[in-house]
């Protein structure tokens, strides 16, 4: 039942994220890139707020250690790399991509973790995963590739897969910090981007959209940022990294196939290679067996 419990998990964090990209795309046509990022994390940071609140004065227990001290630089570099400076980055090169890339484009955000955990944090090298990578970075090539006359669009698709690079190195940090309370993780990291972003939006000279645009904008990352993440977390405690990765990397698809009839896009000549190429990519993520002998760090525990 664990098992079972932990694959759900891992499958709902999947399709949260995903269908988030088509919906923020629809979103940032009328709203200023920095301001959308802001509320969207506002959203996950004031719901998961609310949410600790609900749990704390129901009585239900705490089952995870709080923050310490010593977590504060991995906590803070996560907040500026994946809470203030991917969001931005993603925000802005959704406006020139199509939601379908956009979303196929953020698979890159495992291949650029996995490359971290091996050459600067020395984790185990898998060779299977390795072949995968190959597969989905072919595939991004070719959703990146514009030919002169559509250079924004390629540099659109840039700032996507430089979203997915800070995105990476916030979670080679986080992984510091896992053994602490999910939401209390979220929360700081959606209040700290959200309010950030928000007043670098204000004083670019951004506008504060109406009020339904708020709200829809704070329900998405309440959903797509805050609860995909504690669900992400509770799923590898269950999992273990390498198979909650593996469930996790059915997002982008999740987020291409919303794309179509949300947006009413006209896919491009490169989607359906791209697609295929990234295909086997996740295929072979998810069909990695770990067999390898290894240790982890210990993690920290709190008994009442």
């Amino acid at each position: 039942m664990t098992l079972h419990n932990g694959i759900v998990q891992a499958l709902l964090a999947a399709l949260l994220f995903g269908v988030s990209t088509p919906i923020a795309k629809a979103l940032v046509g009328s709203v200023h890139p920095l301001i959308l990022a802001g509320l969207l994390y506002l959203g996950s940071g004031l719901g998961l707020a609310l949410w600790r609140q609900r749990s704390r004065f129901g009585g239900t227990p705490a089952q995870t250690v709080a923050l310490v001290k010593n977590d504060l630089p991995w906590l803070i570099g996560a907040v500026i790399a994946g809470g203030i400076c991917a969001p931005a980055l993603l925000m802005w090169g959704l406006q020139f991509t199509q939601g379908a890339s956009a979303s196929l484009l953020l698979n890159l955000e495992g291949v650029f973790t996995a490359l971290l955990a091996w050459f600067v944090f020395h984790e185990n090298f898998d060779r299977r995963i390795a072949l995968g990578m190959l597969f989905i970075l072919a595939g991004g090539a070719l959703l990146s590739w514009q030919p002169a006359a559509q250079l924004n669009l390629a540099w659109g698709a840039f700032a996507i897969i430089g979203a997915c690079l800070l995105w990476a190195i916030d979670n080679n940090l986080t992984r510091n910090i896992a053994a602490s309370d999910a939401t209390q993780i979220a929360m700081i990291k959606g209040l700290a981007a959200g309010i950030t972003n928000l007043t670098l939006g204000l004083a670019v000279g951004g506008h504060l959209p109406p009020a339904s645009i708020i709200f829809s904008a704070g329900v998405l990352g309440l959903l797509g940022y805050g609860i995909s993440l504690v669900l992400f977390v509770l799923a590898l405690r269950q999992l273990g990294s390498a198979r909650t990765g593996a469930y996790f990397s059915v997002a982008p698809f999740a987020g291409a196939a919303l794309a179509f009839p949300l947006l009413g896009e006209t896919p491009g000549w490169a989607l359906w290679p791209a697609s295929v190429l990234m295909a086997v990519g996740v295929w072979l993520h998810v069909s990695e067996r770990h067999a390898h002998r290894h240790t982890h760090e210990a993690l920290r525990h709190s008994h009442r």
